[in-house]
């Protein structure tokens, strides 16, 4: 179905030389770039990622406002473009809009899902499928003109696979069943200090389990060498691709990007686990910021001019 839910806020356009903010948000941080409509680089920050599903304006606005960076230029941006998981619907960006729009007054403000800013960032003038690993997962796919997706991401509990959070269960559970390396065990022990009581009132009691449970992937990161921990990798990022990518007609013969710290940290087993799958892997990129402040630069600002 097509994607791509716009929600605009004081939709008349100053076409003049201004100053624009682009946003990518993930669960966990927010990356911000000030540019002109040129190119032109001014200023990068971050902030917390903001999400629908879990926050509301009015903690968009006091973090935003809070943030010394976005206020030195609120009264200067004419255009702010957000891309952000969980913006997957009108009511849901119009959450992030409101809050960014106490902010940015006289700003118009788009809010987009974090799958449109992945697939901006790494369109290469080529259809692509376009994927996110981070803390969550998903795809999509982009032909230049019209981002979509045939199935829905489903979030940490019934989804996420190859994500960050679904690794983090991977390696809770099997801490506490005693399933770990011996080697691995004592140094999670070492490192966290964690027992059942402790995870368990973290992951289903408090707030933002997924972010908890993507924080592991460091740890993961120490041992991705071992034979146990690179079996979990190709399980779940085969998983991965046998759900979010063999769904799209012609997969096989396009590029697949990656984009999110879990496919950039852990490339190698990704790329292992795309060839065994016969797909070609297109950019694997960390931070999709860039990308994003190019894209617009190159398709959207002129369209507007």
């Amino acid at each position: 179905m097509p994607r791509g839910w716009w929600t605009w806020r004081n939709v008349c356009l100053d076409l003049g030389n201004v100053n624009i903010l682009i946003a990518d948000s993930g669960s966990t941080k927010c990356d911000w770039l000030a540019i002109t409509e040129s190119g032109h680089e001014l200023k990068e920050f971050h902030t917390m990622g903001f999400n629908p599903y879990f926050h509301d304006a009015d903690l968009v606005e006091r973090e935003m406002k809070a943030s010394s960076e976005a206020m030195s230029m609120a009264s200067e941006v004419d255009k702010v473009f957000f891309y952000g998981a969980g913006s997957s619907s009108p009511e849901l960006c119009e959450v992030i809009a409101e809050g960014l729009q106490r902010v940015f007054g006289s700003a118009v403000v788009h809010v987009g899902h974090d799958l449109d800013g992945a697939a901006f960032s790494t369109y290469t003038g080529q259809p692509a499928v376009t994927c996110i690993l981070g803390t969550g997962s998903n795809s999509c796919m982009f032909d230049g003109k019209d981002v979509s997706e045939v199935v829905p991401a489903l979030a940490y509990i019934l989804g996420d696979e190859g994500s960050g959070s679904w690794f983090g269960k991977k390696l809770l559970a099997s801490f506490l069943y005693g399933k770990l390396p011996k080697a691995i065990h004592a140094d999670f022990e070492d490192q966290y200090g964690l027992d059942k009581m402790s995870i368990t009132k973290r992951v289903y009691q408090e707030p933002n389990a997924n972010v908890f449970l993507a924080s592991f992937m460091t740890f993961l990161g120490r041992h991705k060498d071992n034979d146990f921990v690179q079996d979990w990798l190709d399980e779940g990022f085969k998983s991965f691709l046998d759900v979010h990518v063999a769904c799209f007609d012609g997969a096989q013969d396009m590029p697949i990007h990656f984009v999110g710290s879990v496919a950039f940290h852990f490339q190698d087993a990704l790329r292992k686990a795309c060839s065994e799958r016969g797909y070609q892997v297109g950019n694997i990129i960390k931070k999709p910021i860039d990308g994003l402040a190019q894209y617009h630069v190159q398709f959207v600002f002129p369209e507007s001019s």
